[in-house]
């Protein structure tokens, strides 16, 4: 039964991000603006539109039905072999590169944060002592921008300072404040 729940809400939170990419985006609009944000520090994030994330909804649609046919074809073992199944869709945050702002909230990798279930953010210096300086020149020296929403929190490298500065201003015009 617990292995339902969590296979019924990652299902449902794909079809929650395939529905949220068809929305009008605020942030990144230009090109200049798509190669300021970055998820992985070494690749600059892709448009939220069906075509530049294909890769991604066909891999995480394929682990999907991998999960649910392992399930049914090993259904008569242990419960314990069937939580092990659920690694896969906990693993596979990477298989979207995308982040947008949208009216209803945040589009970040596999994930849709509305703007309700954002607690707090802040923003980190990447310099000598972060984990991400030294995988590419544009990130030294820029910042990671961390939100914290109920329950995860999503993570996105800024290489300029203008992004961080129309990031920082759009969600504080949501209400919601910096951690401190």
């Amino acid at each position: 039964m617990l292995f339902l729940i969590a296979l019924v809400y990652y299902t449902y939170r794909f079809i929650q991000l395939l529905l949220k990419m068809n929305q009008a985006v605020l942030l990144p609009i230009t090109d200049s603006e798509k190669n300021a944000i970055r998820i992985f520090p070494q690749k600059v994030i892709d448009s939220p539109t069906y075509s530049k994330q294909k890769w991604g909804i066909i891999l995480y649609s394929f682990i999907l039905l991998f999960v649910i046919t392992m399930f049914f074809i090993g259904f008569d073992l242990n419960w314990s072999y069937q939580l092990l199944l659920l690694l896969p869709l906990i693993n596979s945050q990477n298989s979207f590169n995308v982040f947008a702002v949208i009216e209803d909230g945040i589009l970040c990798g596999n994930r849709y944060i509305p703007w309700e279930k954002i607690k707090s953010f802040h923003v980190v210096s990447i310099d000598q002592n972060h984990k991400y300086y030294g995988y590419a020149y544009e990130v030294n020296g820029g910042y990671e921008f961390i939100i914290k929403a109920k329950g995860h929190s999503c993570s996105v490298i800024m290489t300029s300072n203008e992004m961080k500065d129309k990031l920082t201003s759009m969600i504080k015009e949501q209400g919601i404040s910096p951690a401190k």
